[in-house]
C-alpha cells in the first residue's frame, strides 16, 4: 500500500499507483474533469477482488460476472494501474458505470493517451481480451504506448504480439510526436538466465516487463 495514494480528495477511497494517479490528475486538471466524472473504483486488493466477485456470482450469476468481473488475481485493479469512471451522479453502478461516448467523458477518452491511458476493453475485441466492452474502464500503459495502441486500433495483447515482431538487436519500431522521436523494441528473456542490454549513453529510457516472455524497451 505504500506505492499507493488517493485518486482526489472527493473520492478519498479511491487508491491508485502514486505515478498512475499523478498522471490521471493531470489529465483531470487539464479538462476540468472531477466536476462530472467520478472515480469509482481503483486499486483493490486480492480479499477486495474475492468479494467482489463471489457477489457479483450470487446477485448477477456466472455469465455477467465472467464478462465484467475479473476472477483474484486475474484483474487490472490488483496492480493499481486501472481505473473506472462514471458520470458524478447520486448512484453509480459499482461494475458497470456510466461513461457514454459523448461530452465529458469523450473529452476524456480523446485526451487519455497524451498521458498514458487507454480504453482498455474494447467493442470488437472481446475474443482477445476475453472481458466485455467496458467503456469505462482504463489502464494507464504510459506513453507512447498508449498513442501507439489507439492509433492502431490495438488491444494491449495485440500491442505486446505487435512489439514482438520488433527484436532487440535486430531492429526497432521508430515513433514520433510533436516532441520526440521513440525507438521501441521487445528484448526477450528467459527463466533462469540473465537479460541485459545497452543504450547510448545518457538516453532516456524505460523497460517494462510484458508479464509473460520479455520486455518492452523504451528509448
Amino acid at each position: 500500500k505504500s506505492m499507493l495514494t488517493k485518486v482526489n480528495t472527493t473520492d478519498s477511497d479511491v487508491l491508485l499507483e502514486r505515478h498512475t494517479s499523478v498522471l490521471l490528475t493531470e489529465l483531470m486538471t487539464k479538462i476540468d474533469g472531477w466536476k462530472q466524472i467520478a472515480a469509482v473504483s481503483g486499486w483493490r486488493s486480492k480479499q477486495e477482488q474475492e468479494a467482489l466477485y463471489s457477489q457479483s456470482l450470487q446477485d448477477n450469476g456466472a455469465v455477467f460476472t465472467e464478462k465484467f468481473v475479473a476472477s483474484p488475481d486475474c484483474g487490472e485493479h490488483q496492480t493499481g494501474m486501472a481505473i473506472d469512471l462514471g458520470i458524478r451522479r447520486t448512484e453509480i453502478d459499482f461494475i458497470r458505470p456510466d461513461f457514454p461516448y459523448s461530452g465529458i467523458c469523450q473529452v476524456f477518452r480523446e485526451k487519455a493517451p497524451e498521458y498514458g491511458f487507454v480504453e482498455r476493453y474494447l467493442q470488437g475485441k472481446e475474443n482477445i481480451t476475453k472481458i466485455a466492452h467496458e467503456p469505462w474502464h482504463f489502464r494507464y500503459v504510459g506513453t507512447p504506448h498508449a498513442a501507439i495502441m489507439t492509433e492502431l486500433g490495438l488491444s494491449l495483447e495485440e500491442y505486446h504480439d505487435f512489439i514482438r515482431q520488433y527484436r532487440y538487436g535486430d531492429r526497432n519500431y521508430i515513433y514520433q510526436d510533436k516532441n520526440n522521436v521513440v525507438e521501441i523494441c521487445f528484448l526477450p528473456a528467459e527463466i533462469g538466465t540473465e537479460t541485459s542490454f545497452t543504450i547510448e549513453q545518457n538516453a532516456a529510457y524505460s523497460i517494462s516487463g510484458n508479464n509473460s516472455d520479455g520486455y518492452i524497451l523504451t528509448v
